[in-house]
């Protein structure tokens, strides 16, 4: 039974430390997992250069300066035609949503956009999935039809999990017609930004709308670039099929999207890839145009991407990411296409290896400290947490995605929960051993030494204490007619009642010699009133192994008598012995008058004597008679001693 309760006490402990390691890994998920993995990611591997093969043209503050905003559409058009007309870039992204006609300036500026963009062949638009409803849900089911004749791609989902297609989106952002026409190619702009603390740290490379997946602006200008529409999904990467890109994905809201990987940022600037002032751009196209030379080469851009977008004052595109609070977003698309053409990812460990690193973490976390003493469990334990932050920051140098804080949040807990077992384990155990060992000595004893633990040593002192020699008569001629087991049952009920009775008077039970009980009055348990209490419970003996012999001789078993005697002086009270091997007991002369005024009741045929000094203490308490000059073995003088009849 003990054994089951010790099994049930340990099995509760573990529930109750599950469900409050549920309770930290969800606080750590939703609060520290993420700030730790933007400081780790600042620290080790944002630490590459941006991709020369990308650069960006931002309607900055300069360009401002020159032409207010919003901005006339023919000036967008002329970005264009610079590119269009005198460089080789590989592919040009405008990172802008156009949903809309321009009807602050004359319809000759929109066409003049417009027509810059259908003469475009490598031109990818921006769009954005929205979760809105329609105005006009016919237009729009028209123009998703449409969108999806011209715009969709050839995707091989081949996912044997999790392969549905839900979708948080209801609506897109519609292109003017014009624009709709003009352009071959449209990217999405949708970047998640994670729904606690705001920050990006994902890429949706495909959106799911209306059962279908669209490529990211970034993956659209990845795929025309290598002159693929193919992609085939599976349940960990989403792969181009012409060039072999295997990007490690996974599945949020619907969507499938990567970790990006972050570059480091270049000096003095905001941005991890080159970048051009619009306004720069648009002033070479004109001198170009007018046969003069221009600020910026052509020959610049020759082979590159290029991703226009704005940074200006009152115009921010800008995000909060894992290295920048407010990070441009046409460099968060240069960015995601640079993880493309470098196939540099960030990986994410599985759910389950992130479970199996909590769970072994724990379990020698609690063996740990179930099988070592306090101080090196500790110093090992803060060892494996320091072990465990180095292998998170080498797997974030080898672009892997371990949870940090939540398996340390959960060693943590299981040490505080271990320790906290150990200690309730232990307190058991030593109450067990208390209770153990209270059997064999008696319990004020025990008391005595638990508050002296860390003083426990040979010696102890003079102190006026009162005896009691509690004696069984006839006990051997009555062992010699019954079995030891018989013996023992008489003997175990008799001292089982007075036991109570002795610690009922405030007396201490020294030890049991065979028949005979030794009791002490006085110490360890201060009391002043010791010669009256002894006396007082002597005669509550008395009347107990009265009420005993009426049971026993009902039961059959012999008749029992007993004889005490009592003395009252000064002691040695303490610790005698060995180093190794203490007894507390009383010693003295006065211990041994004691045990041989016990030993005439025999003689006088009396059930209780005690001695002149005990006497003079409760005279006023006992009817007695008293039995004169008494020759004691041992004693040079006779002496008086008493018989007790009563208390009066």
């Amino acid at each position: 039974m003990k054994i089951f309760k010790g099994k049930a006490f340990f099995f509760k402990s573990i529930l109750f430390h599950i469900f409050l390691v549920t309770i930290i890994a969800i606080v750590s998920l939703s609060f520290w997992e993420n700030p730790i993995y933007d400081t780790i990611v600042n620290s080790s591997s944002a630490t590459i250069n941006g991709s020369k093969d990308i650069s960006l043209v931002i309607i900055d503050n300069k360009s401002l300066e020159n032409y207010r905003w919003p901005w006339a559409r023919s000036l967008y058009g002329e970005i264009f035609e610079y590119f269009n007309n005198y460089t080789n870039a590989k592919v040009v992204v405008f990172d802008s949503v156009l949903n809309s006609l321009d009807k602050e300036h004359a319809p000759s500026s929109d066409n003049f956009f417009f027509q810059t963009v259908g003469k475009s062949k490598n031109f990818i638009g921006g769009y954005m999935a929205r979760p809105d409803e329609y105005e006009n849900p016919s237009d729009g089911e028209e123009y998703d039809n449409e969108f999806h004749k011209k715009f969709s791609i050839d995707l091989s989902d081949k996912r044997t999990s999790d392969n549905t297609r839900t979708s948080s989106y209801n609506s897109l952002t519609m292109f003017p017609k014009p624009y709709f026409d003009a352009q071959k190619y449209a990217g999405s702009v949708n970047l998640d930004l994670n729904p606690i603390d705001g920050v990006l740290r994902n890429s949706s490379d495909l959106i799911s709308y209306n059962d279908n997946f669209y490529p990211s602006l970034a993956l659209r200008a990845y795929m025309l670039a290598n002159n693929t529409e193919k992609l085939t999904l599976t349940n960990k990467h989403l792969v181009v099929d012409k060039t072999g890109l295997k990007i490690p994905v996974f599945k949020d809201n619907g969507d499938i999207k990567h970790n990006i990987k972050f570059y480091k940022l270049l000096p003095n600037s905001e941005y991890s890839h080159e970048n051009y002032s619009a306004i720069d751009i648009i002033n070479s196209n004109r001198l170009i145009k007018s046969g003069k030379k221009t600020i910026i080469n052509p020959k610049e851009f020759d082979n590159k991407f290029v991703i226009v977008g704005a940074n200006a004052l009152g115009v921010e595109d800008v995000l909060e990411t894992s290295i920048s609070l407010k990070h441009p977003g046409a460099d968060i698309q240069a960015t995601i296409l640079d993880n493309f053409l470098k196939q540099d990812f960030m990986t994410r460990m599985t759910t389950g290896q992130n479970i199996a690193i909590i769970i072994l973490l724990s379990i020698l976390t609690f063996v740990v400290i179930l099988n070592m003493p306090f101080l090196p469990s500790l110093i090992t334990l803060i060892g494996m947490a320091v072990l465990y932050f180095i292998f998170c920051l080498l797997c974030f140098n080898n672009n892997i995605i371990p949870l940090v804080i939540t398996p340390l949040a959960v060693q943590l807990s299981t040490m505080i929960f271990g320790y906290s077992y150990r200690f309730i384990l232990e307190g058991k155990n030593k109450e067990k051993i208390k209770n153990a060992m209270g059997k064999y000595l008696s319990q004020d004893i025990m008391k005595n030494v638990v508050q002296n633990i860390d003083d426990i040593k040979l010696g102890g002192k003079k102190a006026n204490v009162t005896v009691l020699f509690a004696d069984i008569r006839g006990f051997t001629s009555m062992s010699e007619k019954m079995t030891a087991e018989e013996v023992s049952v008489i003997l175990n009920e008799y001292f089982s009642e007075i036991e109570p009775i002795i610690t009922k008077y405030n007396g201490v039970i020294n030890k049991f010699i065979g028949d005979a009980v030794m009791a002490i009055f006085g110490e360890p348990i201060q009391d002043i009133n010791h010669p009256q209490n002894a006396v007082k419970c002597a005669c509550a003996m008395l009347k107990k192994v009265e009420e005993l012999q009426e049971k026993w001789l009902f039961e059959g078993k012999p008749k029992i008598e007993i004889g005490i005697g009592i003395n009252t002086g000064e002691a040695f009270v303490g610790n005698i012995g060995s180093e190794k091997r203490l007894e507390y007991t009383v010693i003295g002369d006065m211990v041994n008058l004691a045990s041989r005024i016990e030993s005439y009741n025999k003689v006088y045929k009396t059930n209780m004597l005690i001695s002149s000094s005990t006497y003079s203490q409760v005279s006023d308490l006992v009817d007695v008679i008293k039995i004169a000059d008494v020759t004691i073995r041992g004693k040079a003088k006779k002496m008086d001693i008493y018989e007790v009849l009563r208390l009066s």
